[in-house]
């Protein structure tokens, strides 16, 4: 895996370059980065610090994001298909219409995160703190629920998710049932 600075990799997206699979960018600060459109797939971005970035209609599928920082990023349209965000930081995220299959974001903070109509078929947000998100037409067919906070989400269906007595429902409340 090529280790990429963060002088080396903009400097190669500004003069057209999208495909950097598998690269590294471990710890990379990435601030107000503009990357739309590139493709990471596969790549490690361990505490990347990635606040304020633009990933629209990124690839981002099977990359490791684990702990890293995403505050009021967007990855509109993006697709993390089964990426590691576990312990991630994503408050006020821009997750519309992703593609967030079978993506790991156990004990991720997603805290007034967008993911209006985006995709979390069979997605583990254990332990996920959604507290505020707006969750309009999210697809959460078997996505794993259990001790997340959705205090607050909005609009949603949690009909086919997978939960237990530590979820917090959307009205604050537990089902000890």
């Amino acid at each position: 895996m090529q280790k990429l600075s963060k002088e080396e990799l903009l400097t190669q997206y500004s003069q057209g370059r999208r495909q950097f699979q598998q690269v590294n960018l471990q710890q990379v600060e990435l601030f107000e980065a503009n990357l739309k459109d590139i493709d990471l797939s596969q790549s490690d971005l361990t505490q990347t610090y990635l606040p304020y970035a633009n990933l629209a209609q990124a690839n981002l599928t099977q990359t490791n994001l684990e702990k890293v920082q995403l505050d009021n990023a967007s990855l509109y349209q993006a697709n993390l298909t089964e990426a590691n965000l576990n312990g991630g930081s994503l408050s006020r995220v821009n997750l519309r219409y992703a593609n967030l299959q079978r993506v790991n974001l156990r004990f991720a903070n997603l805290t007034e995160a967008d993911l209006t109509g985006a995709d979390l078929t069979e997605a583990d947000l254990t332990g996920a703190n959604l507290s505020r998100a707006k969750l309009n037409n999210t697809k959460l067919f078997a996505t794993i629920l259990n001790g997340a906070n959705l205090s607050g989400a909005k609009n949603a269906d949690l009909t086919t998710g997978i939960m237990d007595s530590q979820t917090i429902y959307p009205d604050g409340l537990r089902n000890f049932s």
